[in-house]
């Protein structure tokens, strides 16, 4: 064997620098009556040591029109991280930010109000917007046990955070895919009477299959949120940096999501 077969060989065994990956996702939103398509998600994950780090969505309208965008950062809190969203429909923002200890929640209802913001505990079992993903497969072995394990949930346009409770609903299949399906709902009596959430993940792969409640959009009038049915039908495919500047830069303009 020559001397450069030796290094080759012996690069091939050692210890590979980490990496940061990216990943894209696409979702399709749906009015779960009609089955009528309401907008698309396209999301990029970064992950770094397989430690999911950052995450970018963009909101599509039918037609494509790029309407709306959020930056999630996880690198405080996997269960409650940053995040800044948009949505130029309505010129609405919300979002958490993080300055030393504080945790605060912020919105600007539309383009021409002012800024509203609150300082929140956020304690162990405070969880924010996309952190609810990671929540589920923290405790999946309790909530397969049946347990009712209780959280906290921040809501940026209530300035708050909110006690609710999620519990195993029972076994489907999604696509052919063994499923686990999850309902979140508002503790106490009020959970009864609020809507839920329900969700769906892989039973081996433990990644969401589809969500179906509450959007985080609000309707073309900016009244009252969307019921949407997300299906997330395919896993994370492989990007580059490109896509993910290419979708960081994007012009958003106005549309509408019911024609």
């Amino acid at each position: 064997m020559s001397l450069r077969h030796v290094l080759l060989a012996c690069l091939a065994l050692a210890p590979l620098p980490a990496l940061a990956a990216l990943g894209f996702q696409e979702a399709s939103a749906r009015d779960p009556d009609t089955g009528d398509l309401l907008y698309t998600e396209d999301h990029l994950l970064r992950h770094q040591d397989q430690q999911l780090r950052q995450r970018l969505v963009v909101y599509r309208c039918a037609d494509g029109t790029a309407f709306a965008r959020k930056r999630v950062d996880y690198a405080a809190s996997a269960l409650a991280p940053a995040f800044h969203f948009e949505d130029v429909r309505l010129g609405y923002r919300e979002g958490l930010r993080r300055g030393g200890a504080d945790t605060q929640l912020w919105v600007q209802a539309s383009a021409g109000d002012a800024e509203r913001s609150a300082t929140l505990d956020a304690g162990a079992g405070l969880v924010a917007d996309a952190g609810f993903d990671e929540f589920i497969r923290q405790h999946w072995q309790p909530l397969l046990a049946g347990d009712a394990v209780p959280l906290e949930f921040a809501v940026p346009s209530r300035l708050d955070s909110y006690g609710f409770t999620v519990r195993r609903r029972g076994s489907s299949e999604v696509a052919g895919e063994g499923a686990e399906i999850f309902r979140l709902r508002l503790g106490g009596l009020l959970g009864l009477l609020a809507p839920h959430i329900d969700v769906a993940y892989g039973r081996e792969s433990r990644r969401l299959l589809w969500f179906e409640g509450l959007s985080n959009l609000r309707d073309d009038q900016g009244d009252e949120q969307l019921q949407t049915r997300i299906d997330f039908p395919r896993p994370a495919q492989p990007a580059n940096e490109a896509r993910w500047q290419a979708l960081a830069s994007e012009p958003l303009s106005a549309c509408r999501v019911r024609g």
